[in-house]
């Protein structure tokens, strides 16, 4: 892939999830106690999509969501909708890593997963995309010159395995090696692709923050006492960057196909992981064939802007220099340093200018607003002069662009 895409991705971008009205938790609430009937949570699911797009819209973001508004967390039923793939609720606590960064918090909190997918049987996809309804929804809501803008966002292909100890993410009798569950997890998200190519989708996020749990010491300590796994981290890292080459292959120069990667971004405005790119950039940016890098970049645990030196010429790099967790808002003009900063160290590792730097890179803040629907510390008119002062960095530092 040599091609550069543009618009999307745009200078002025969010990740996808945004804070709930209340109203909507309410009825929610509701259904989930069958006190609400499917027909009446739908339409209160549409009149706050309807909500939440025109705030996208007045604030001048052209890359719209539906704010996963009809999910209840950021990865959503794709995997339980996978033949193969089954729910587990309160899933034991022995089946999983416990220094894996997200399982490692809950326990850090005397908490265990509610809810997990694991595989039981050979993975194919039914046929049937469970995303098409919000996107078509969403076409109503946007003129039809821009349905390709609007962004749908999808949990990463390996998202249920590296939770797992070794082993106990698919039956031995069904999958030899997890090349081959990779490989139909693979399968299975190319299908998705297809299914949403066809309805019109040109612009999908990946949403994966176990990428950032390769930078976390704590994960690689924990993973080098464990005698269980039978691979390196760098084993595993290629594992997982041949699975979303393989998914993405057919798609990746007909559609922008862009892979966000955060530290946690759970209830109460916390995170999970800590650790600069430094560990994983050279094989991340190089190696895996998304066009555009939306990366976490609001506090010092995620370390500088040196792994951006790794950068192709032909990519694009989202930096999400705002914090969608706390209502404080940045100073603008220290926000710009920084996207100054970040274009010089990618021209010096692309042999480049600024100016042409620039070119390839956008703001945005650092992750979603509300990985889950209880979403973060802030209220609805932060999440607004949040999304303002976005437009308003993009605006100073590329006037006229979208």
């Amino acid at each position: 892939m040599t091609h550069i895409h543009r618009n999307p991705p745009f200078r002025a971008e969010h990740l996808g999830s945004l804070l709930r009205p209340k109203e909507l938790l309410q009825k929610r609430a509701l259904f989930e106690k069958n006190e609400l009937s499917q027909a009446e949570c739908t339409g209160a699911e549409d009149e706050a999509v309807d909500k939440v797009v025109k705030v996208q819209v007045a604030s001048g973001f052209r890359a719209v969501s539906d704010g996963e508004y009809r999910r209840a967390v950021f990865w959503g039923t794709f995997f339980e909708e996978l033949e193969g793939m089954t729910e587990i609720r309160n899933p034991s606590m022995d089946l999983f890593r416990p220094y894996v960064p997200d399982i490692a918090g809950f326990i850090e909190k005397g908490h265990k997963p509610g809810q997990s997918c694991i595989c039981t049987g050979k993975i194919r996809h039914k046929g049937k995309s469970t995303l098409i309804r919000q996107f078509e929804y969403l076409k109503t809501l946007i003129p039809e010159e821009r349905w390709g803008e609007i962004k749908l966002t999808m949990i990463a292909p390996p998202w249920y395995h590296l939770r797992y100890k070794n082993g106990l993410a698919f039956p031995p009798e069904v999958y030899a090696s997890d090349e081959e569950y990779l490989a139909d997890i693979s399968k299975a998200v190319s299908e998705e692709l297809d299914i949403l190519y066809a309805a019109g989708v040109r612009n999908l996020q990946f949403d994966d923050p176990n990428f950032a749990y390769f930078c976390s010491e704590k994960m690689l300590a924990g993973w080098a006492k464990d005698k269980s796994n039978k691979k390196t981290p760098d084993e595993l890292l290629d594992a997982y960057i041949q699975c979303y080459n393989d998914s993405i292959a057919k798609h990746s120069e007909k559609m922008h196909i862009g892979l966000h990667i955060c530290r946690g971004n759970f209830m109460g405005s916390r995170h999970f992981s800590e650790g600069g790119y430094d560990r994983i950039a050279i094989k991340l940016f190089q190696k895996l064939n998304v066009s555009t890098f939306l990366l976490e970049y609001d506090t010092p645990r995620a370390g500088g802007f040196e792994p951006l030196l790794h950068l192709p010429p032909h990519k694009n790099v989202i930096l999400g220099v705002i914090t969608s967790k706390f209502p404080e808002l940045e100073d603008k003009e220290k926000m710009k340093e920084r996207i100054l900063a970040g274009a010089d160290v990618i021209a010096k590792g692309a042999s480049q200018t600024r100016e042409q730097a620039l070119q390839r890179m956008g703001v945005s803040p650092q992750c979603g607003f509300a990985s889950h629907e209880e979403g973060n510390l802030l209220g609805w008119e932060d999440m607004e002069n949040k999304l303002a002062l976005v437009r308003a960095i993009a605006d100073d530092v590329w006037p006229g662009e979208p």
